[in-house]
Order: C-alpha cells, then structure tokens, then sequence
C-alpha cells in the first residue's frame, strides 16, 4: 500500500475547478478505443479541449492520418518506426484530399518514430496526456508524463500495476486521474465523504460473455466467444481479460495502489448490466454508488476535464423504463483470476508485473488458436508461483522491463512446450 497514494480524491472536499478554460491534450494511442473515444469528445467540445499531440502504434496509418489532419495537430508519433512510412503517405493523401474539398489548408504535422518518441510527446507542454495505450507498452509513457509534472488520466492500467513504487513514489497527491470506469466511479465517490470514513470499496464486474458457465464449460471457449463482451466494446486483450476477469484482478491492484486501502477492503461482485460501476461503502453503513450507461466517453471526458464535469460527454440513462439491476458472487472455482492477482499484490514486489506480463503472452496465444482459454490464468498462476522465488525486487524502470521480458518468455515456454 502506498503511504500518499497519487488519487484525484479529494476526502468529501471540492477541488478548485478549472471550468471555462480549454486544456491543452496529448493522447496517446489515439487509434485505439479509448482514443478514438476521447477525440469523439474533443471534436464535440472545441471549446473545452484542444489536442496537441497524438501517438499510436502505426497499425491504422489511414485513421491517424484523419485523426491528425481533421485535429491539425502539430506533432504525430508512430510507435513501430516500420509504419512511418506510410503514415506519412496516409498524411500526406489526407491533406490532398481536404484541400481538394474546400477546406482550410491543413497543418502537415512533424512525425517522429519510435517508443522514445511517444514518451516525448508524453512529455510536451500541455494540461492532460491522455494515455491510453494498451499492455506494458504505456509504462514509460506513464513515468514520463509523470515526471514532466503533466497531469496523467490514465487508461493505461498495465504501466501503474507493472511500475507500481515506481509509478505512485513519482506521482504527486491529484496528479494521476483513473479513466477505467470502475475507478473514476471510485474517485466520483470517494467526494461523498474522508477516506476515514471509507470501510471498504467495492468494483463491480460484468461477468463477460462466460458468466455463470462451470469450469468444465470453458476449455472448449473459442477466442471468438471470448471477444463477444455483451456490454462493453474494446480492443482484443482488454475484451480477452474481461471474459477470463483478469481484467478485474488488474482493476484489484490499481484500486489498491490508487486509493492506498488494503486488499481486505477491496471487494469484487458481479454485476452483469454493467449500470453500477462501482461502490464505496461508509463507516455509518451507507453505499454511495455512480451509475451510468456502459459507455466510456463519460469517465474519458471526465479524466480529461477533472474535475469538472463534459456536458453531453454520452447519453444517460431512461429513468422512465422498467430496469432490474442485479448483484450476483463472483465464482472464483472458476474464474480464479481475482483471487490470483490478490496473491500477487499481496507477495508484492515484481509478482504483479509477472500477472501482468505473463497474461498478455498467454492471451496473444489464446488468440492465435495455440491455447486453450483455461490454459491462460492456470500459466499465469505458475510464472507468478515461480517468478516469486526466481526473481528480486525492481528499483528501476530497467529492472521493471528486465521482469517483464523474462515473465513473458517463460509462459510462451510453459503454453509451447
């Protein structure tokens, strides 16, 4: 547990308010879903949010090259130096082509390439750097918004459950803002009263496309049953991690290192039309809890304009229609991913990055059809039992990769063998 945790929760206070004043963005994995998500916010609220700077890997040149031009952003960069390419081309077409329509001619942005450069553009002049990059690849951009004193919403969990110490010794009190839905939920509650006052926090989990199946039922899942989530929409891992609820164990750790409440007050249940996003339960016995449509524009709005409120950030909900909102347990006979990711944060140290890594190698195996979905946390579960003896403690950002790499190579041992 961290002793200053790095939340944007203000112990029942209200925080001076920035309303008015429009903030300069860099967003990072602007091609992805909770990118393309934010500039739908920004392209609504000209007024209120500015993008300065966009990065992605460079798997959709076509879409950056739009998402560049129609923003006139200044600066691009491309993860995969391979793509630049033909970013530029896609630009370079984009730009033509909104010239040829009339259109005020466009800004042709700088393109740099490479991991270094995205953490660069972490790093730019602004109010907000968005991050929303998927996996362990957002790590070195969430330590260099950080250190360029940037305020930080972040979408990226990976890089806080990976980096841990790392991540919230450098963060200052306010300055890292949770975009996942069950922890702004977290944050919007925590205002209703002190931490003091806080017996425990509760996320909640839809339950993904395998809710209520036995364990039995689930070696024979297909990765195309596994990317059916019945609410949400979201790219392969994160949609692959909600249907095993390694997402959820994620979301345990993050809730842990954010807010700084012990694992024993952090529960999970399963809430399958994914209203409720979460809960904070008082002292005094009341439950304040933050509901809202299962869409991701509002906690993305949110982050970006904390603590103000994005009028018309997404629909609400029909208070005029019948509803059943139900609460169920999680099962964890057969989805033990929660329980596993507990364990890791309580072993401390690397075991959290070893959850973390080891998953996103079995789930990119899982996807190619090399393993079977039951196969993903049974080998997570040994790389974290052995890792735990195999490997010491990391003090620096090489340290942390050092434990990444070496967790994903041996489940890709374990899943080939």
């Amino acid at each position: 547990m961290t002793s200053a945790p790095a939340t944007p929760s203000s112990g029942g206070r209200t925080p001076q308010t920035s309303q008015g004043t429009r903030r300069d963005v860099v967003i990072l994995g602007s091609t992805g879903s909770i990118g393309t998500q934010a500039l739908d916010i920004v392209r609504r609220n000209p007024d209120r949010f500015r993008v300065v700077a966009l990065a992605a890997g460079g798997g959709s040149p076509a879409l950056l090259a739009s998402q560049a031009v129609e923003f006139r952003v200044p600066v691009v960069a491309v993860a995969d130096e391979a793509a630049a390419p033909s970013v530029a081309e896609a630009i370079k077409s984009e730009s033509s082509r909104t010239v040829a329509a009339d259109s005020p001619r466009p800004q042709v942005p700088e393109i740099q390439a490479g991991e270094d450069a995205v953490c660069q553009l972490a790093a730019l002049p602004c109010d907000v750097v968005l991050n929303g990059v998927t996996g362990a690849a957002g790590l070195r951009a969430t330590l260099a918004a950080l250190d360029a004193g940037r305020t930080l919403a972040l979408a990226n969990k990976e890089s806080l459950i990976i980096g841990g110490p790392l991540v919230t010794s450098r963060a200052k009190p306010g300055q890292i803002v949770p975009v996942d839905s069950e922890h702004s939920t977290i944050a919007q509650c925590l205002r209703a009263g002190a931490n003091s006052e806080v017996r425990r926090l509760v996320l909640t989990a839809s339950g993904g496309p395998f809710r209520g199946w036995p364990k039995e039922r689930l070696a024979g899942v297909t990765p195309e049953q596994a990317l059916a989530h019945p609410t949400w929409r979201m790219g392969p891992l994160v949609t692959t991690n909600s249907a095993t609820l390694v997402n959820k164990g994620l979301e345990v750790i993050e809730a842990h290192l954010l807010f700084g409440f012990g694992l024993d007050r952090i529960d999970v249940v399963v809430h399958p039309q994914s209203i409720v996003h979460s809960m904070v339960e008082f002292t005094d016995g009341a439950t304040v809890v933050m509901a809202s449509p299962p869409d991701m524009r509002i906690p993305i709005a949110l982050g970006m304009a904390w603590p103000d409120r994005v009028p018309e950030a997404a629909p609400g909900l029909d208070w005029s229609t019948a509803a059943t909102w139900t609460f169920e347990p999680l099962d964890d006979e057969a989805f033990p991913a929660v329980a596993l990711a507990r364990e890791a944060a309580r072993l401390g140290g690397t075991a959290p990055a070893v959850y973390n890594a080891a998953n996103e190698a079995c789930v990119a195996d899982f996807l190619a059809g090399r393993i079977p979905f039951t196969r993903i946390v049974d080998t997570v579960s040994r790389v974290v039992s052995e890792g735990n003896t195999s490997r010491t403690g990391a003090t620096t950002l090489d340290d942390v990769l050092a434990v990444d790499s070496w967790a994903r190579v041996r489940a890709r041992e374990l899943t080939r063998a």
